[in-house]
């Protein structure tokens, strides 16, 4: 039986919080997420497409006393989970959700089989770089003029993931 991971101690005590995998009627609020924490948004249809076409994808939603708070992406593909994207709703920043959403989808990756997780973030975006680094990320590399609304350049991250929690390890 899959079992939720514990509270860590810097999520606020008497914070009600659940995940869920990501659904159709979730993306008007998932778009105005993207709006509130992007330059570059996805549009609803990368979403739905998302959700409807690409076998490799796994989307979850962070709810707050049944708010979305926050949803997190990735595409799982052999041992690999690749981050797409990972963002919490403005007004509830600053209560390390980003931090439990991101264990959550590590954990996720798990026991899907993957045993690594890479992503990319910008140079620029401290506080997701510290949050990775303290999640075992480790830079890698760079992507030139990754970002198309102004050339940035993207760190390529990657951990390695636990293994207690595998599927494949339980058959």
């Amino acid at each position: 039986m899959e079992q939720e991971p514990a509270r860590p101690a810097s999520v606020p005590a008497g914070l009600n919080y659940r995940f869920r995998p990501m659904g159709a009627e979730d993306i008007p609020v998932i778009c105005e997420i993207e709006q509130e924490s992007f330059a570059t948004p996805w549009t609803a249809g990368a979403f739905h497409n998302e959700l409807t076409n690409n076998q490799f994808a796994r989307y979850l939603v962070l709810e707050v006393d049944g708010e979305i708070a926050g949803y997190g992406g990735m595409w799982l593909i052999m041992e690999e989970a690749h981050v797409t994207n990972v963002a919490i709703r403005a007004k509830f920043r600053g209560l390390k959700l980003g931090e439990l959403l991101m264990r959550e989808m590590q954990r996720t990756a798990g026991l899907y089989g993957a045993i690594r997780m890479t992503l990319e973030v910008r140079p620029s975006n401290h506080v997701a770089l510290g949050l990775y680094e303290k999640l075992g990320f480790r830079s890698v590399g760079v992507r030139r003029g990754y970002y198309t609304d102004n050339q940035e350049d993207a760190v390529i991250m990657w951990a390695d993931l636990p293994k207690a929690g595998r599927m494949k390890d339980q058959a």
